[in-house]
């Protein structure tokens, strides 16, 4: 009983050590030192359109770079997008809703199968996608959902 009442109070005494130890670290004031150039800059990940549009890294054998829209994501995609439409060419897009869609739905579905723990799977995606072409509310919800999706994967 004693051994066990002295084990917590040393367990609860390094929690406390620890605590301190990490309030104390990030308390810190630290000097910044000024830049040149742009006061703010925001690095694009392994997983953003942007990426994937810029070749650096070779596309998964599922979605070749010569893939339609229509066959990655089936005959509801060329409602909304010619039938010829290639993936790579998702990347341009012409501004609206819909595009936009294209474009974070394409990045994720090669998110899908090239990044471990990435949020969605394939089907999950090509699902998502075709439900966000129901309406322009939709678009911009799936849109939000896959862009919030890419940005957030470390690209492993």
């Amino acid at each position: 009983m004693a051994t066990s009442v002295a084990l917590s109070r040393l367990i609860l005494f390094l929690f406390f050590t620890c605590f301190a130890a990490v309030s104390a670290a990030t308390s810190t004031t630290t000097t910044l030192r000024p830049h040149s150039g742009f006061l703010y800059s925001r690095t694009r990940g392994r997983c953003t359109p942007q990426f994937w549009s810029s070749r650096r890294e070779a596309w998964p054998r599922m979605v070749p770079h010569g893939s339609t829209v229509t066959k990655v994501f089936g005959s509801r995609a060329s409602e909304r997008f010619r039938s010829d439409m290639r993936l790579l060419e998702a990347r341009a897009g012409n501004g609206d809703v819909f595009s936009e869609l294209l474009k974070q739905a394409s990045a994720a579905l090669l998110n899908s199968y090239a990044r471990k723990g990435f949020p969605y799977s394939a089907w999950e995606v090509k699902t998502l996608m075709i439900q966000g072409l129901v309406s322009e509310s939709a678009a911009a919800r799936m849109t939000k959902r896959f862009s919030v999706a890419n940005d957030a994967c470390i690209g492993l």
